[in-house]
């Protein structure tokens, strides 16, 4: 049955060189739903050199991954703070293969540009929707993990036209007005303010940063350390002073209107109860999933789970936004 499908999907892969790698990209996921015995992988070398770049209108160069069928329904996913397009290695293979997945290195990181300036969530933002436009993508899902959730409320506040449903992996709706902000278990701001150059990926903070409660496999967070250590320390404090310690959420989630579904792990040291609860009750309608066993990075430590959730809140009919506590 496997061998009818792969002969299937070359023969409609023919038309053109471009539409011929990305259909290749789609075999190797069918290849790896597939294989089930095995916990399922991708090449890591592979998906690092199917990396494209493009320099945007307002002057930046980002790098992104095309995946899945280049035919489909558009859906962008975006990393967290000092990831990578690579973030999303561990979840793509369980994602429905008729996805077309638009995997993003953020401004700052992995293989995109690292300017001097500006790195708040509007910049973010924008330059997604700019990417968006160099693709001719019209309408898309927007995934977002940690910052990216960040980077994805905003997208759907700002360009609501654009956006067809959004997943907020442990994200936060930041504290409400006139609230101290809340103080998470693991404080990591304190920490990277002590960091020097050259940052050492074997480190016992870098070790830490990139630590869950159940096992992740061992090479993919060598490597995302060793990528996080090549990012400019300048980098890693502008954001850290511009997007997330100056987090101001609150004030234009009232915009986000669209359907949305709120995933989180009940051991995530970083977005606690108290910010998770503001998230909830500025977007009341929204499906909710916790995991209890996981931690902040709940898609690399249960990928298959999380994935089963999100493709189904994505192919649901419209009521598909309904609670899924």
């Amino acid at each position: 049955m496997f061998l009818d499908r792969e002969t299937n999907l070359v023969q409609a892969c023919r038309p053109s060189a471009s539409r011929l790698a990305a259909c290749l990209s789609l075999l190797a996921l069918t290849w790896l739903h597939s294989t089930a015995a095995v916990p399922a992988k991708i090449d890591l070398e592979r998906f690092e050199a199917a990396k494209q770049t493009v320099a945007l209108p307002d002057g930046e160069r980002l790098a992104y991954v095309l995946m899945g069928d280049p035919a489909g329904q558009p859906v962008v996913l975006i990393h967290g703070y000092t990831d990578s397009a690579r973030d999303w290695v561990p979840l793509v293979p369980y994602l429905a293969p008729q996805f077309r997945l638009i995997l993003v290195d953020i401004r700052g990181h992995g293989r995109s540009g690292k300017p001097e300036c500006c790195y708040t969530r509007f910049d973010f933002a924008y330059d997604i929707k700019l990417l968006l436009d160099k693709l001719a993508v019209k309408r898309a899902n927007i995934i977002g993990h940690s910052l990216g959730s960040y980077i994805a409320q905003t997208f759907a506040e700002f360009w609501p036209e654009r956006t067809r449903r959004v997943v907020l992996i442990s994200s936060s709706g930041c504290a409400r007005p006139g609230s101290p902000p809340p103080s998470p278990a693991y404080d990591f701001a304190t920490q990277i303010r002590q960091l020097h150059e050259p940052l050492d990926p074997d480190s016992p903070f870098m070790i830490e940063w990139w630590s869950s409660p159940t096992p992740v496999d061992e090479d993919f967070l060598r490597r995302e350390r060793r990528d996080a250590a090549t990012i400019p320390l300048r980098v890693w404090l502008a954001v850290l002073d511009q997007a997330l310690e100056d987090c101001d959420l609150q004030r234009t989630l009232p915009r986000l209107t669209a359907p949305a579904l709120l995933i989180w792990g009940g051991k995530d040291p970083i977005q606690g109860e108290e910010v998770r609860q503001t998230l909830r009750a500025a977007l009341p309608r929204a499906g909710v999933k916790i995991f209890p066993a996981l931690g902040h990075n709940p898609f690399w430590e249960d990928p298959r789970a999380c994935a089963s959730v999100i493709d189904a809140f994505l192919e649901a009919a419209p009521a598909g936004a309904a609670a899924l506590h």
